[in-house]
């Protein structure tokens, strides 16, 4: 139960302390709820106005019994201030309403339970002005009439509440706009505003003496008292631990019990406060904290939910971002000015940012990583957790983005050096389409990666590296994004052997092919853009046979290229010649073995490749700087990336 602990610690590090306006870490006994009807009143409860709410603004704090936040089933327990039409409204039968099922046999029953719920609190001595407007205004039974008074629902011929806008449609109510695709109007949500002279907050959910009142109250009717097992205190117990940690409408639940004639207790328990007991606050306040973090900085993708935060409320680096997003607060002139190896240039700017994380985390701070997935639609499991202290953790984020690193093209507005994201990395592997659960495992796979420091996974690295070995089966900005990411992974894999983002003078066999592929596809571009053709290459058609037999296959690529180097011993003599000698150069660092063997390629290749061509590329730029006029030194021209 670390993770309780260390979610209840956070809660009262940060409540009243966010800085994030946009979403607020919710009291106890507090839920929210997607709103879609506001109904104002005066101090007495008299109807004043109602409106629609903008989804935007549907977002409401309301207050909740342990029984209606985790409702469900046929016969969901009603919320104490905020529900849904069958509850609040007493008219609800009458405009044709349909109740839930478990109600069916006596239909007034969710609007009795609201009122007794209502009255008990409003009888109360934590009673609150609001209360006694919505109690009264309750009792007379006239909700949905003045709302259909109002136009805001609308009733058929038989004054039945419509189940969907019949009329013209360029003239739909905005009803009908904020529900979802399978709601009707009878399952609009209620919220409550009180007017009263000389207070300047009328919304329910925003009255902190009201929330308090809740708070208050809820505690003085709890009466099952006992240990918890992380305060350590005698104190109320929890009967029902909260749901709707990922969405508002996610039914997971992290702890539950709700089977007590079936299989789950296996005969160990006769009663589940025997297994655990955490307490009511408690409970509320973790999973409140957990709510509000995945829904502030969690990562996000279908069931899975995985979130890194500080238990002291510090910013922390988000370990599913890609250098470029982490590094984005550091000024990138950094790196352009800076006279050095490119490795060097884009360890400053990770150094600094990390540098200015360390300036707002203590290095004994407790920093937590948490994974969370459902099987099912009710059970909820801790896929990935870790505790680690604010050094530690920053010590592994800073390995990760430096030995994962190498240049990134996913496109035009997006090339920087750095890691891929984990997501990124999910799709170079298994393709763009990929399904959500190949996507959550290969994150999943990844995280210990980051966060524990361990080896990167070589089946990988080799998915993505056959992948990026068929070009032709792609489009070259995925072609591009996908030779980025198996460049890093590679290195990453291989941090023993150095590979550097710059041209090296290796002469291991896989490398010196890449070099050569390289130099055979720029002589090839070079001609064809000088003759106004827009075509692949040879070398990128026959890159999958290459990187499986590059002995054989390099014979027909250089066959290939002799009426590209005719046409350009006449348009670009210099450059042919300077390029044979690269050939040449190239060549003469083979050992014979190692040339004529013919077996498949590593991933290394395309490490030579990618170097190889960024290379020729640097001094492609620095021929068109000097002929336009500007100065570039050869150690200038040959550092700049």
């Amino acid at each position: 139960m670390g993770w309780l602990q260390k979610l209840y610690e956070t809660y009262d590090n940060c409540y009243g302390n966010e800085q994030d306006s946009v979403v607020a870490l919710a009291p106890i006994s507090h839920t929210y709820q997607l709103a879609q009807i506001e109904i104002v009143l005066d101090c007495t409860g008299q109807f004043r106005r109602a409106s629609v709410i903008d989804r935007s603004h549907a977002n409401t704090l309301i207050p909740c019994s342990e029984q209606s936040a985790g409702r469900s089933g046929k016969a969901p327990a009603t919320h104490p201030l905020c529900d849904k039409l069958q509850y609040v409204a007493g008219d609800f039968i009458k405009y044709g309403g349909v109740v839930t099922s478990g109600f069916s046999s006596d239909p007034e029953l969710p609007h009795r339970a609201f009122l007794k719920t209502l009255t008990g609190w409003a009888t109360s001595q934590f009673s609150h002005t609001k209360l006694n407007a919505i109690l009264a205004y309750s009792k007379k039974g006239q909700l949905i009439s003045d709302l259909v008074d109002s136009q805001i629902l609308y009733v058929d011929a038989a004054g039945r509440l419509l189940e969907k806008w019949e009329g013209d449609n360029s003239n739909i109510p905005m009803i009908f706009k904020v529900l979802s695709k399978t709601q009707i109007q009878a399952e609009a949500f209620v919220r409550w505003s009180v007017e009263e002279r000389g207070v300047l907050e009328s919304a329910t959910s925003q009255d902190q003496e009201l929330i308090r009142s809740w708070i208050s109250y809820y505690a003085s009717m709890q009466q099952v008292r006992g240990y918890c097992l992380i305060s350590g205190d005698i104190v109320p117990l929890a009967t029902q631990h909260p749901a709707k940690l990922r969405h508002g409408g996610d039914k997971a639940k992290l702890i539950s019990s709700n089977d007590n004639s079936g299989f789950t207790f296996k005969g160990k328990f006769f009663h589940a406060d025997e297994a655990v007991t955490v307490g009511y606050e408690t409970t509320q306040k973790a999973h409140n904290a957990l709510r509000w973090l995945i829904k502030r900085q969690g990562y996000r993708n279908g069931g899975q939910a995985i979130v890194c935060w500080s238990v002291g409320g510090a910013d922390v680096p988000d370990p599913f971002r890609d250098t470029m997003l982490l590094l984005e607060f550091i000024d990138s002139d950094l790196e352009q000015n800076t006279k050095c190896d490119t490795s060097q240039a884009f360890a400053l700017r990770l150094n600094k940012a990390i540098a200015g994380y360390k300036a707002k985390l203590n290095p004994t701070d407790d920093v937590v990583v948490m994974g969370l997935d459902s099987a099912t639609p009710g059970r909820m499991a801790i896929t990935f957790y870790r505790e680690l202290k604010g050094s530690e953790f920053l010590d592994r984020i800073q390995h990760w983005h430096f030995h994962c690193a190498w240049f990134q093209n996913f496109g035009k507005d997006k090339k920087f050096f750095g890691a891929p994201a984990p997501k990124d990395i999910a799709a170079a592997a298994y393709g763009r389409r990929l399904d959500e659960k190949l996507c959550s495992s290969t994150v999943e796979r990844l995280l210990p990666c980051i966060i524990d420091g361990q080896t990167v996974p070589f089946d990988l690295v080799e998915s993505i590296f056959k992948r990026t070995c068929n070009r032709v089966g792609m489009e070259n900005w995925e072609w591009e994004k996908c030779l980025g990411i198996v460049c890093a992974l590679y290195k990453a894999h291989h941090k023993n052997r150095g590979y550097t983002m710059t041209l090296e003078t290796r002469s291991t066999r896989d490398y010196l092919y890449g070099r050569l592929l390289a130099i055979a596809d720029n002589i090839e571009s070079m001609a064809l853009h000088s003759a106004g053709e827009k075509r692949d290459t040879t070398a990128s058609r026959l890159m999958q046979r290459f990187a499986s037999h590059p002995h054989s296959t390099w014979r027909n690529i250089e066959l290939a290229l002799a009426p590209y180097i005719s046409r350009l011993r006449s348009n670009k003599p210099a450059i042919l010649v300077k390029r044979e000698k690269l050939l040449d150069e190239v060549m003469t660092n083979f050992q014979v073995d190692d040339f004529i063997n013919d077996a498949p390629l590593s991933c290394e290749f395309l490490l030579g490749f990618h170097c190889q061509r960024e290379e020729l590329w640097r001094y492609a730029q620095k021929n068109i700087e000097s002929e336009s006029g500007v100065t570039v030194s050869e150690t200038e021209a040959a550092t700049e990336h």
